[in-house]
């Protein structure tokens, strides 16, 4: 049995200890066949693109001709090489790690990064190169190339950039003034491109870069102007990331039988899959990462983990969603509202970003795609239609909503999630979660109301019970049919605990005296709920009315 490969990116590594490998290198050949031989890929975090990178850099490196067998003879290029493999001099970066504290530190950051990558280049391919630390990022860059075509007159370089925006994106989301800085005409990181596209002209012979969002495409747009941006196309949407064939092949190889795998399988699909890049993509793909964090906990203590999500990567999408503060205002709200109740947004996909000017609707919509909040799940009139991909998503998604509604209103909720859990799961009560209801309708302003409708009080319910982390989450936004509102039910039922149903009705100040009615309404809905068969199979669900009117609360138990 071959080992999990979980916290692996560096594909040598992967290969000489033995560890499991997803084969994904029949991309080398796609990638290697079309015409253009400068590209462009983005995938959200963890999606396996330092793998790829990694294994791009093994297979075209002449200085890895002698372990070719070794590390390709069992996959797919392997026995199906190309006329370029082992062909190039490799100079690779990565801009990941660098410190944004401020425009100084990332200037140095980048410069260090770039003449470290450089110095193991001619450390590597014995050249007569001195690396001046002095120097300014696009001279040394500029400078080796120089010596390059001379000292290596027959040899092509292949470069291979890897999370070419991750320090651009940091501090994008809280400076962009120092960002512009950077990425002006006279800035110099776009400095540094331009002199890569110069040396298209001569020795750099192929560019494979990868990020997370085009942030700093249009900004370099005259500095390099040169990539094949394949993001969206529909022949490497499978490139990163696990299909489910790919998934249960993994499953087997780990020793998990056909009975385990029937019980994990749908807890990875709701939380780890549904990602779809391209409007024409054929499948759905799951977070690489995500699954190896879930297999490595669960081969590791015999059972699913607690905490369904890696912290490592809910930290990384955190500090992306600073991004997001570039839309303000009501567009931001509205994006945000329609996608966490379920809609969906049809719109264009933004390939290039202007920081210089304030981001759309649209912007933000595509900054969403690539971030991995939104993925595209079906298309309408030509469009893509987005969607949020799965459970953990949407709980990042839901926590984001619930963090932006606090700052708007200013207040500090007791978020005591342990009590509202325990006082639904022991006693089947709501009083606690409606209580943290009540205190944000309490604090939203008059004029916030003016919008209010049932969905919005809905909206604001389904994201605080989307921390109630020993629950399974149902509700008509999710399912889009006839369904109750909410519906609680304990993910493991053999302990006892209780569930709840809820159906929710909103009515304005002015409307108080329609209460009873709506109530009488609502029961109505949960009684034909309760003779659905799926309703009837749950044990121990009570069953509840909730009607806000205006910044009250009224709630009614359904015996």
């Amino acid at each position: 049995m071959k080992k999990l490969p979980y916290g692996i990116s560096d594909y040598e590594r992967l290969i000489e200890n033995d560890y499991y490998y997803v084969d994904k290198t029949k991309y080398i050949e796609e990638l290697e066949n079309i015409s253009e031989p400068y590209i462009m890929f983005l995938r959200p975090r963890k999606f396996g693109k330092t793998l790829f990178t990694s294994t791009l850099e093994n297979y075209y490196d002449l200085k890895k001709a002698n372990k070719f067998e070794k590390l390709y003879g069992n996959t797919y290029i392997g026995k199906n090489q190309t006329k370029l493999k082992n062909s190039y001099y490799i100079l690779k970066f990565n801009f990941s790690g660098i410190d944004t504290t401020n425009e100084e530190t990332t200037i140095k950051g980048f410069k260090n990064e770039v003449a470290s990558s450089i110095k193991l280049f001619i450390e590597r391919y014995e050249m007569d190169f001195f690396v001046n630390n002095d120097d300014e990022a696009e001279n040394i860059l500029d400078n080796l190339i120089k010596a390059f075509n001379v000292q290596k007159a027959e040899g092509k370089i292949y470069v291979i950039i890897d999370e070419y925006d991750h320090f651009a994106n940091e501090l994008l989301g809280f400076n962009t003034n120092q960002f512009k800085n950077l990425v002006s005409k006279n800035g110099k990181v776009r400095k540094w491109y331009e002199i890569l596209k110069k040396g298209t002209e001569s020795v750099v012979d192929r560019i494979f870069i990868t990020g997370v969002a085009p942030i700093t495409l249009d900004s370099l747009t005259s500095g390099f102007n040169i990539g094949s941006d394949k993001t969206q196309n529909a022949s490497f949407n499978e490139m990163m990331g696990f299909t489910k064939r790919e998934l249960v092949n993994l499953l087997k190889e780990q020793g998990i039988t056909e009975k385990e795998q029937e019980e994990i399988l749908p807890i990875m699909k709701e939380n780890y899959d549904g990602y779809r890049f391209s409007i024409n993509g054929k499948e759905k793909i799951y977070n690489s990462n995500m699954c190896l964090y879930f297999l490595n906990r669960y081969i590791r203590f015999n059972r699913m983990p607690t905490e369904l999500i890696d912290m490592n990567i809910a930290s990384d999408y955190s500090k992306l969603g600073k991004m997001l503060d570039l839309c303000k205002g009501e567009e931001r709200e509205k994006v945000i509202e329609k996608t966490v109740s379920g809609e969906g947004i049809v719109s264009e996909i933004t390939q290039k970003f202007n920081p210089a000017i304030e981001f759309t609707e649209k912007d933000l919509v595509s900054m969403l795609f690539y971030l991995g909040y939104l993925t595209i799940g079906d298309e309408e009139v030509g469009y893509p239609k987005l969607n949020i991909p799965n459970k953990v998503m949407k709980e990042i998604y839901t926590d984001y909503f619930l963090q932006i509604l606090k700052k708007e209103i200013n207040i500090d909720i007791n978020e005591n999630y342990t009590e509202i859990a325990r006082e639904i799961a022991l006693e089947g009560k709501i009083e606690k979660i409606t209580e943290m209801l009540k205190q944000y309708l309490q604090n939203l302003s008059n004029r916030d109301f003016v919008k209010f409708d049932e969905k919005y009080v809905k909206l604001i319910f389904y994201c605080i019970a989307m921390n109630l982390k020993i629950f399974r989450l149902k509700s008509e936004m999710e399912v889009q049919r006839k369904y109750p509102d909410i519906l609680l039910i304990p993910k493991d039922q053999s302990k006892g605990y209780k569930g709840v149903m809820i159906e929710f009705k909103y009515l304005k100040k002015e409307e108080e005296k329609k209460l009873k009615e709506k109530q009488e309404e609502a029961k109505k809905q949960i009684e034909e709920y309760g003779e659905f068969e799926e309703i009837k199979e749950l044990k121990n669900i009570r069953k509840y009315t909730v009607v806000a009117v205006n910044d009250k609360i009224y709630v009614e138990e359904i015996k």
